[in-house]
């Protein structure tokens, strides 16, 4: 049965806001994510996870998780809900200017042309942040539409989709609606203290784009929201935010530079109301009410791009600042809040760098340096009654600065033909956030104290990689050593019930923690992709990352030496199968692997290891429009997410059904 072919239209060609990849970044441990990864998926970070070593900090996706808990880490040894991974659309940081994490829900991925998952690497061109890699998101750029409408379980619907006039003041509006009434995650000794997992998200952006000689200048700006419901009555979350960017790009020729010129500011709030757990889960009390966390961050940053007798180079500098602070109510006694909390401070790293990369023959070298200042100023904490005013706590914190030199290096040679061999050594450092360093926050009842004193991590890498890639199969594989210096660690101090000086009293079935630079952490491991084409209407892809990871607390927390990092899976696996029976139907398979895990840094509270399918059907109606039905979690594994201290377990989705039109043009 022949498909219906689009009617012939002239072309538009619209330069994208960004400069090329560099050529040296071929000998980096670089993975995209296929277009066809993101139809399937309705949240980014699901997408994310084809690539295996790519996860939030909990198992949950973003469909599930708390804000605080949704940052990015790669290589999977060391995740955080701050995250250790620089994300970017088009070069502009995602990352929430409080705490780190990403809102995945502001980004549809209606609005993406491609990924590109960079990892390792180092801080390189990408700045701070770029811990464990970065991911790359590139916006669309062509004029065309594409939309999606779809309902499901539990609840869900979704309403998604972007826009794009093309000319010369090229026009492109996306925006996204989400509701899903959720999963209570609490099964085995649920009470009336336990609530489902409730999301309802929406977000907007409009990009202006036109050409200025040889440069192109692109203005974008947008808002977001997502409300959530935490999984206990009366525990909540709301996060919100606003964002602007100016880019300027000329492209390099073989006559003249190429250059970018880029600025943006992100305005974030976050609201987060916590509660305490009856120890039979009949209620629940109010633990702690965030009411509020307003920040604004911004930047800008500069990139020269040249040739020289067969030599690649590019330098250029960045600069990143964020102030804000976290407001709260906290200490909740005879039905009211009885005390007051006020923390924040500002932050600054600002940087320059200079790359360069050169072919030879079948080799590619590629070598950069760059030096950061970073300071964190204005700390504060000012605690007060609520009922008097008086001031019960005032504790600033003196400011702090220093500056650190990074570099990588790399090469690559092809083999073969289609063959490659490369090896790169790197270093990155990630500054903490405004939330590690100020905010105390509450989970039930384990607490988590804040740290003003923390100092930034640094990453320290080496790894060798090979691959193929032939017409109809490829693979790839690398081994890796990353050693983490001085990581922001949660480090348990004591088990409730109990008073403690930092944070007061801790309930029972309770644990109190503090945010510490603890020793550090050496991982090794292997990662790799394949893909394969037995059929021309068959694609078969596999990929796995195995991570042997270890923490040495030092003098700081000795009794983390020896114990796996907290959330770390030894092994994923992730399998696809594709298959176009008929030209119009294209059945889809996925499924992954996850080893077992540890909820705690010590390594106490033991997660399972869990395995998911998913499944999809696809049907094109038109050249513009397919319908498609597709299954979550088929066999209803029960996936475990989480684990208090007293032993009770919460649990990812079950399984879940959706059907959706999309529209493509």
């Amino acid at each position: 049965m022949a498909v219906d072919q689009p009617p012939a239209v002239a072309t538009l060609v619209v330069q994208a806001p960004r400069l090329p990849d560099a050529p040296g970044e071929a000998a980096f441990s670089v993975v995209r994510v296929d277009p066809v990864v993101l139809q399937a998926r309705e949240r980014l970070d699901e997408a994310l996870a084809s690539v295996p070593a790519a996860s939030l900090f909990r198992r949950t996706s973003s469909q599930g998780a708390n804000p605080t808990t949704q940052g990015m880490s790669l290589r999977a040894f060391a995740p955080s809900g701050a995250g250790r991974t620089l994300v970017t659309l088009d070069g502009v940081p995602q990352n929430d200017p409080f705490g780190g994490w990403v809102i995945w829900t502001g980004l549809p991925s209606e609005d993406l042309s491609g990924i590109k998952v960079v990892r390792g690497a180092g801080a390189g061109p990408y700045g701070a942040g770029a811990l464990t890699g970065v991911v790359a998101l590139e916006e669309r750029s062509g004029a065309g539409y594409d939309a999606d409408v779809s309902a499901g379980s539990l609840g869900f619907r979704r309403l998604a989709g972007a826009a794009e006039t093309g000319g010369p003041v090229d026009l492109l509006v996306t925006g996204s609606y989400e509701h899903d009434d959720g999963w209570t995650p609490v099964r085995e000794r649920r009470g009336a203290a336990d609530d489902p997992l409730k999301l309802e998200s929406w977000s907007f952006a409009a990009r202006a784009q036109a050409d200025i000689g040889r440069a192109v200048a692109s203005l974008r700006a947008g808002a977001f929201e997502e409300r959530r419901d935490a999984g206990l009555v009366g525990a909540n979350s709301r996060a919100r935010g606003q964002f602007a960017s100016l880019t300027l790009v000329a492209q390099p020729t073989p006559d003249a530079l190429g250059w970018r010129l880029q600025g943006w500011v992100r305005g974030s709030d976050l609201r987060n109301r916590s509660v305490a757990v009856a120890a039979d889960r009949s209620f629940t009390t109010p633990a702690n009410d965030q009411y509020r966390t307003p920040t604004i961050g911004w930047g800008v940053n500069a990139a020269v791009r040249g040739e020289a007798g067969g030599f690649d180079w590019e330098a250029g500098g960045d600069l990143r600042a964020a102030d804000g602070e976290s407001r709260e109510h906290f200490r909740y006694m005879s039905g009211a809040f009885t005390r007051g909390r006020v923390a924040g401070g500002r932050t600054l790293v600002a940087g320059a760098y200079l790359e360069g990369d050169r072919h030879d023959g079948p080799w590619l070298f590629s070598a950069g340096a760059r030096v950061d200042y970073w300071s964190s100023s204005d700390a504060h904490r000012v605690e007060t009654d609520l009922a008097t005013g008086a001031v019960t706590l005032n504790d600033p914190t003196p400011d702090r600065h220093g500056a650190l030199p990074t570099a990588r290096l790399a090469a690559r040679r092809e083999v073969g033909g289609d063959g490659f061999l490369r090896a790169a050594a790197y270093a990155g450092f990630r500054p903490p956030t405004l939330n590690e360093l100020h905010r105390p926050f509450r989970v039930g009842n384990d607490i988590t104290e804040s740290n003003p004193t923390l100092k930034p991590e640094r990453l320290y890498g080496a790894e060798i990689g090979a691959g193929q890639e032939a017409r109809a199969a490829g693979w790839s594989l690398t081994g890796f050593f990353n050693r983490l210096q001085d990581p922001v660690t949660n480090v348990t101090i004591g088990v409730g019930p109990g008073t403690f000086p930092i944070a007061g009293f801790v309930p029972a079935g309770g644990t109190l923690r503090q945010r510490q630079n603890a020793g550090r952490i050496d991982a090794w491991g292997l990662e790799g992709e394949a893909h394969w084409h037995p059929l021309e209407t068959v694609t078969l892809t596999a990929s796995g990352a195995w991570t042997h990871a270890r923490v040495d607390g030092g003098s700081a927390a000795p009794q983390l030496t020896g114990k796996r990092p907290a959330q770390a899976p030894t092994l994923t696996l992730v399998g696809t199968a594709d298959w176009r029976p008929v030209p119009r139907l294209t059945l889809r398979a996925d499924v992954r692997y996850e080893g077992a895990r540890f909820e705690d840094d010590i390594n106490s509270r033991r997660l399972g290891k869990a395995t998911t399918l998913g499944l999809q059907a696809r049907w094109r109606l038109t050249s513009i429009a397919e319908v498609y039905a597709a299954a979550d979690n088929v066999s209803d594994a029960a996936v475990q997410t989480g684990q208090t201290a007293d032993g009770v377990y919460s649990y990812g989705p079950p399984r879940t059904f959706r059907v959706g039109l999309s529209l493509r043009h």
